[in-house]
């Protein structure tokens, strides 16, 4: 996969650069700040997203994406732009996406997840998931992830345990204080532990795990390794890390527990 971005700015162009990067490490991704330049290259080379700023001093990144689409009508073209007025123009062209700068992996994966020529993408894998004995978190660079609140920790776990499922906001109130009513004082605090765990995955880069929509939330889980997700029934070997327990301090995951230690001890 081959991306091309292209913003005058140079701190822009970097940083844009530098997240497509790190979301697609296979990738290739080719980084320029003159419209001119990028012409040229289109001329010998071909690749499948363009990430464009709108606003340049050569001439605009819907004239340069005019241009672009006569060597592959089937570019994938993202407008990127500090402005909203450029939209209709954006729409006109048939555009793949639309970012309304400061840049962010969230944003750029909400793109890249919408193409109008969809691609085969291989995302990288931001954290580490374990499941099997307690639950913990890691980074890449195996490092305990830590959380600010324990109530966040297990808003992320449960999320985890419903394997991408949308979840809503009492669903996950009910998980997390139990059998309590669902007042106003239990929304106001639902919603301080969901902000704690959206600035702790912010803090380290994470954003685009968490996916929220009206009232619901969950996780991508395209963006997690997690050894419950790599379980084969039809293979021992998937099992290596599971000794009899799985997130063993939430007693809502009794259940999957319960049917892991089954699959495990039927053959024995």
């Amino acid at each position: 996969m081959k991306f091309v971005a292209i913003d005058d700015e140079r701190l822009a162009l970097r940083r844009i650069v530098k997240y497509i990067s790190e979301l697609y490490p296979d990738a290739s991704v080719e980084g320029f700040d003159k419209p001119s330049e990028l012409l040229e290259y289109a001329k010998h080379y071909t690749f499948d997203v363009a990430f464009l700023d709108i606003q340049m001093y050569e001439f605009t990144g819907v004239e340069l994406a005019k241009r672009l689409k006569k060597y592959n009508p089937n570019l994938n073209i993202i407008f990127v732009t500090g402005y909203d007025e450029y939209t209709s123009d954006a729409m006109d062209m048939h555009a793949s996406g639309y970012i309304l700068k400061p840049v962010t992996k969230e944003k750029i994966l909400k793109e890249m997840n919408d193409l109008r020529y969809p691609l085969e993408i291989k995302h990288k894998k931001f954290m580490k998931v374990q499941c099997f004995g307690n639950f913990e978190c890691f980074n890449n660079d195996g490092e305990v992830i830590t959380f600010d609140r324990k109530k966040a920790k297990e808003l992320f776990a449960y999320l985890v345990y419903r394997k991408g499922a949308s979840c809503s906001t009492k669903e996950l109130s009910g998980v997390l204080f139990e059998d309590s009513e669902y007042t106003d004082n239990v929304q106001v605090y639902f919603q301080v532990i969901v902000s704690s765990l959206i600035q702790t995955f912010k803090k380290l880069g994470l954003e685009g795990i968490i996916k929220r929509s009206y009232g619901n939330m969950s996780i991508d889980t395209k963006l997690i390794d997690c050894d419950w997700y790599n379980v084969d029934v039809n293979d021992d070997l998937t099992f290596k890390d599971y000794s009899g327990e799985f997130m063993a301090q939430y007693s809502w995951a009794e259940f999957v527990n319960a049917y892991l230690h089954n699959i495990v001890m039927k053959d024995k």
